[in-house]
């Protein structure tokens, strides 16, 4: 093509902001042939402002939709508004966004409107329960409906998408774009400036990252899984437990209800990702129930105890660097401490191989798009 490339890419969340972070850079590395545009919804203010500071990534445009205790109906009625204008005033050439949350479905069905080609970045992943998790299985779902371009993180993504009658065409395997942004941060330094974590990476205890915010795990199961860190601290007295606490005041509030004040627990705000980075190169052993967090700690080598009833992410299950044992008490503090206590078993999950990419990603989603319209660089 004899004009420039127009790519705009939006997101909305931290973890958002993350994977799509090397997708920009690396675009951004061919300017002029590429008109990168970035659009942000705000749907994850703060948080999503750290990540763009650490990488380094200046929005053109901010629909700044966060409003304090809003809906998914109202984030998805305020980003389709915001989108349609955009699409409507820019006129890209491909429309890029990650994952499944509901800025990706909206941004998704915006692109649609408008006849724009749609990239869909992280494609492929799957549960197949509808409300497990709640809404992202349907975000994916949906936005894979739409997308003209799937980039799939895994082979077993691309077969998730031709099961589904996705043409073999639109599909590539790229690897995991979390992969090339934890590559890019974990090999420099960072100084670490909350006295909170200060005092955590200090510490000779042996730290336990504990992350825990999906809304299938509010209330009941939160409440047994902070039980079981605390049967685990009393167990084991070489050990500490580090909790980033997510904002939402529904999880705040249980966490400081079981563990507030409990020794060796320490309940901190939600670091930025560079620290958060280095909080789990830390680490021994990561409880989560997050779904980057599943991707990113094998390449650091800590074993990864899942805290969800399914997963959309059974590669690294399958590999062994991850184990799915959802919110029982019990079951919880019996996979901990086995992996606390056997040498073994905690060896085998630290050293399998990471089956979520291998740092170029990014690179890969580039070359599709340069082939695909004809840009020579």
């Amino acid at each position: 093509m004899t004009s420039p490339l127009h790519v705009m890419t939006v997101f909305g969340t931290r973890p958002d902001a993350v994977k799509m972070a090397p997708v920009v850079l690396e675009l951004q590395r061919y300017e002029p042939h590429v008109q990168v545009k970035v659009v942000v919804t705000g749907q994850h203010r703060e948080m999503l402002d750290q990540v763009l500071q650490v990488f380094r990534i200046t929005p053109h445009h901010d629909l700044n939709i966060m409003q304090h205790g809003q809906t998914l109906t109202q984030i998805t009625v305020r980003v389709l508004e915001g989108m349609d204008a955009l699409l409507r005033a820019q006129k890209p050439h491909v429309l890029l966004a990650q994952g499944d949350t509901t800025t990706t479905f909206v941004a998704a069905l915006a692109a649609f409107y408008h006849q724009v080609a749609f990239g869909h970045v992280e494609a492929g992943l799957r549960t197949y329960h509808k409300y497990n998790p709640f809404p992202e299985e349907m975000n994916r779902r949906l936005a894979g409906a739409i997308a003209d371009f799937h980039f799939a993180p895994t082979p077993k993504a691309r077969e998730n998408l031709l099961r589904e009658g996705v043409q073999p065409e639109s599909i590539w395997v790229t690897g995991n774009t979390g992969i090339d942004a934890l590559l890019m941060v974990a090999e420099k330094p960072y100084p670490m400036t909350d006295p909170l974590l200060q005092q955590a990476l200090a510490s000779p205890l042996r730290t336990v990252l504990l992350t825990a915010h999906r809304r299938e795990n509010w209330g009941e199961p939160l409440r047994r899984i902070c039980i079981a860190v605390r049967r685990l601290v009393e167990r084991f007295e070489d050990i500490q437990v580090v909790f980033p606490m997510h904002r939402n005041p529904l999880v705040r509030q249980t966490a400081t209800e079981v563990l507030g004040g409990v020794a060796r627990v320490i309940l901190t705000d939600p670091p930025d990702y560079a620290p958060f980075v280095k909080l789990m190169q830390h680490s021994t052993l990561i409880l989560t129930d997050s779904g980057g967090v599943q991707e990113e700690a094998p390449s650091l080598g800590k074993p990864v105890l899942v805290l969800r009833e399914t997963t959309e992410r059974p590669e690294g299950v399958e590999a062994g660097t991850a184990r799915l044992i959802g919110t029982d008490t019990e079951r919880i503090v019996e996979e901990a401490s086995r992996l606390l206590t056997d040498e073994e078993a905690y060896g085998q999950m630290a050293r399998a191989v990471n089956p979520y990419g291998d740092g170029k990603a990014a690179q890969r989603i580039r070359q599709v798009l340069f082939e695909y319209f004809g840009v020579s660089a």
